[in-house]
């Protein structure tokens, strides 16, 4: 009898590591895919700001740079469900994102910008081929991706399921380049675990403009050239099983240079608001539930699993022993003659 309970243990226990091994290696990479219907909007607020705004003119606008401001963005992003990337169990999805900053006082238009692209489900990372990338940082003058291209390299929303503690390329939108964000360590937000990563840019030229001379010091000529410089601390707060990013902002500034004088445009910290940060860790606590059963589970499974299979083989073990001991020849007895 005992031996056909080891071989019960023993057979719970195979099962176990089965189980965990099919968890892992085969349901996990199916459920832990971003979504198709994507719908989220995250906003950032700054204060003390100095930035370029375009204020109307009757039929135009004039610009102006306007110190101590209170700005406020605003990003939504949702799937393009159309897009003929996107397949009900695919890999690939097809994401939109359209942000805009705007004076919390009179409401005017920093910067806005719209951009499309495609991303692999696990990785969110952008892949090719691709027929709806584009982006728009001026309405109207849409810049499209061919479609063996990357145009928007790298992560761009999120980080990978079961991120790593390492460094990663996170896409710059003002550059149009995947650019190292290195660890740096770990920070509990609201009670929830995670991984902090940072982008340092340095001063790089962005791009060379005509501009009114009298942004740049020279009020008597009419438009002048000049470079326009970019530089950025970026800090993200990423929740590692999920990837998700659950806090941070941007600390950015932008220059005019022309004729060896600078004429800040932009000045300045965006960071998600309470509510924002509030609204992201319950997101990835009620995700961190259902993926529960994928990460969790298995090593749970693993290790029953594997101290049933030990239990089995010491039984079987002191089994054997018995029965050699059972069989083993009596003693002779042997009678000595008085």
């Amino acid at each position: 009898m005992r031996r056909y309970v080891t071989f019960i243990i023993l057979g719970l226990g195979v099962f176990a590591v089965a189980a965990g091994l099919l968890l892992r290696l085969y349901a996990h990479p199916q459920l832990a895919k971003i979504p198709h219907n994507v719908d989220e909007t995250s906003v950032g607020h700054g204060v003390g700001i100095t930035a370029l705004v375009y204020v109307p003119n009757g039929d135009s606008a004039m610009p102006e740079i306007r110190e101590n401001l209170s700005l406020t963005s605003t990003t939504k992003v949702t799937g393009n469900l159309r897009a003929e990337e996107v397949t009900e169990d695919g890999d690939v999805t097809v994401w939109v994102e359209a942000s805009e900053v705007v004076d919390d006082v009179d409401g005017l238009t920093v910067n806005g910008s719209l951009r499309s692209l495609c991303l692999d489900r696990h990785s969110g990372e952008a892949v090719m081929p691709c027929e709806n990338q584009f982006y728009e940082d001026v309405a109207g003058e849409r810049i499209v991706g061919e479609r063996g291209t990357l145009q928007q390299p790298g992560l761009n929303f999120k980080f990978p399921f079961d991120t790593e503690q390492r460094d990663y390329r996170w896409y710059d939108t003002t550059l149009k380049e995947a650019l190292p964000i290195r660890y740096s360590g770990e920070q509990e937000i609201r009670g929830l675990p995670t991984y902090k990563f940072v982008q340092d840019i340095p001063p790089t030229l962005v791009e060379e403009r005509d501009v009114p001379g009298s942004l740049v010091g020279q009020p008597d000529v009419p438009t002048v050239r000049a470079g326009l410089y970019y530089e950025a601390t970026r800090t993200l707060y990423v929740e590692p099983v999920t990837g998700a990013v659950i806090a941070g902002g941007e600390d950015g500034k932008q220059e005019l240079r022309a004729d060896g004088q600078a004429t800040t445009v932009f000045d300045g910290e965006l960071t998600l608001t309470e509510e924002t940060v509030t609204a992201n860790v319950e997101a990835a606590e009620e995700n961190l539930a259902s993926l529960w059963v994928m990460t969790v589970l298995p090593v749970i499974l693993w290790i029953v699993g594997g101290l049933l299979i030990v239990l089995s083989i010491v039984l079987l073990a002191i089994g054997g022993r018995g029965r050699q001991n059972s069989t083993a020849p009596a003693p002779t007895r042997v009678t000595e003659p008085v």
